[in-house]
């Protein structure tokens, strides 16, 4: 599914009145989520899921078949885990 597909699926859900309303929404809703995980807080939606951020240590090894070695920095990854209904209705759909 593409975003024009999503805006779409929203509109209907949502029972907004024209696909921009349900684009803004969408918007608004990834914005107040990424901003949330820039400040390392976790948005939690019961029943849905929650948002996370979290620390990925830095990594190093050896590239195949060379003497190369590489090294990476620790980073912020942001994470999702869902929630149980979440996962019971992707289960059920089966």
């Amino acid at each position: 599914m593409n975003k024009a597909q999503f805006v779409e699926l929203v509109q209907k859900s949502g029972g907004y009145k024209t696909k921009v309303e349900a684009e803004t929404a969408i918007k608004a809703f990834s914005e107040a989520i990424t901003a949330a995980l820039v400040a390392k807080e976790e948005v939690s939606l019961v029943g849905f899921g929650s948002f996370s951020a979290s620390l990925q240590k830095g990594k190093s090894g050896k590239v195949p078949g060379t003497d190369k070695t590489y090294s990476t920095a620790d980073k912020m990854v942001p994470k999702f885990k869902p929630g149980k209904s979440l996962k019971d209705s992707v289960a059920a759909a089966q």
